[in-house]
């Protein structure tokens, strides 16, 4: 059985985090999301960071958790900040914090390609056939089986809708916003997920 996890320091330090702020639901999520973005890199042979990518996946909500939920800046920002100063006591450099923040933000902007940034683009793919269900048909049912069994998803559908839109509601101008206004409720209502 795989674990989804990797035995970093950075890696252990990112799942500490997230283990303590995010409720299991959210939790989940965020290794699903990592799951799910590198199988897909696998099934198509995409060479990328996987430390950048496991560390931006587990820290890509904390925004929508209470400690770091920020009054004036979106989710994701917030959350890439987290990421920033966690990976600084870490020992990143300034170029690859920078990197977590932009990889954890770009998640919910528009569509970045594998050719433009591969990370951001597998955060994008992750999150999304976990919230959605997006491309969920294109993994091997075994995989996301195996993976729901061992991260289960926790009533996930309906905590996520809720903290997107509290946040829409506090902060309009933000991607949060545009997302719920886009029909959030009906594409998770929609994952086959669950």
């Amino acid at each position: 059985m795989k674990t989804w996890t990797l035995d970093t320091a950075s890696a252990r330090a990112a799942l500490d985090v997230a283990s303590e702020y995010a409720d299991a639901a959210l939790l989940n999520h965020s290794v699903r999301s990592y799951a799910f973005a590198a199988e897909y890199a696998a099934g198509l042979g995409l060479s990328y960071d996987a430390e950048l990518l496991y560390v931006s996946a587990l820290l890509h909500d904390m925004g929508l958790t209470a400690p770091f939920d920020s009054h004036t800046l979106p989710f994701e920002e917030a959350g890439g900040h987290v990421a920033r100063v966690l990976t600084a006591g870490l020992g990143w450099t300034p170029a690859r914090r920078a990197r977590a923040e932009e990889v954890i933000v770009l998640h919910m902007r528009d569509d970045v390609t594998a050719a433009e940034d591969v990370e951001s683009h597998l955060l994008q793919v992750g999150t999304s056939a976990d919230v959605s269900g997006l491309r969920v048909a294109e993994f091997d049912p075994a995989f996301v089986d195996e993976l729901l069994g061992a991260y289960p998803r926790l009533g996930f559908g309906a905590v996520f809708l809720s903290l997107v839109e509290e946040q829409a509601a506090r902060k309009p101008e933000c991607a949060a916003a545009a997302y719920v206004a886009g029909g959030a409720a009906v594409r998770i209502a929609a994952n086959p997920l669950g």
